[in-house]
């Protein structure tokens, strides 16, 4: 399926992925096909999303019929026109988009890149304090620099790894 060229902006824009996952069903679809990346099959995902919205089993068909229309309707068209899906109208199945990486992380709130990002910086921190205090108390070797300029090592290291990550 060919996606308009209106299709091809980034989703990245903090609005745009808020008001996309700012509904349950939207978030749910979103989950459910990063369980399943080939292709999930509507009434699949219809049926999921309404056992997640009662506490009944079975589901009731009123709910299921709801839950499927709404899906349809709305919330397809929506991550369809945002390049996050792929809607199959024939086979009634969906799969992932250009965008869907985009929008996954904050979902399945992955955000291990970025806590790996913390970790450094927060290590890089560490370590100008340590070498700030053993130059302070006159280790040899560690103390032949200034601690002053121990500090601004280890802030140029921490801009540094900011830099890079913002830019790559």
């Amino acid at each position: 399926m060919t996606l308009p060229e209106a299709n091809s902006r980034r989703v990245c824009d903090g609005t745009q992925i808020f008001h996309v996952l700012g509904n349950d069903r939207r978030r749910a679809i979103v989950q459910l096909l990063a369980e399943h990346p080939d292709h999930v099959d509507v009434s699949d995902v219809a049926s999921e999303i309404a056992e997640r919205e009662t506490d009944t089993t079975p589901v009731p068909n009123n709910l299921y019929k709801s839950v499927y229309v709404s899906l349809q309707q709305t919330h397809l068209p929506q991550l369809e026109e945002d390049a996050i899906i792929e809607y199959d109208p024939e086979a009634k199945t969906i799969q992932p988009g250009p965008h869907f990486e985009d929008v996954l992380e904050y979902v399945d709130g992955d955000h291990g890149t970025q806590e790996t990002v913390l970790q450094s910086h927060l290590a890089l921190c560490v370590l100008g304090l340590v070498l700030i205090v053993v130059s302070g108390l006159g280790v040899p070797i560690i103390s032949s620099v200034d601690p002053v300029l121990w500090g601004v090592i280890a802030m140029l290291g921490v801009a540094a790894s900011s830099l890079y990550n913002l830019l790559g």
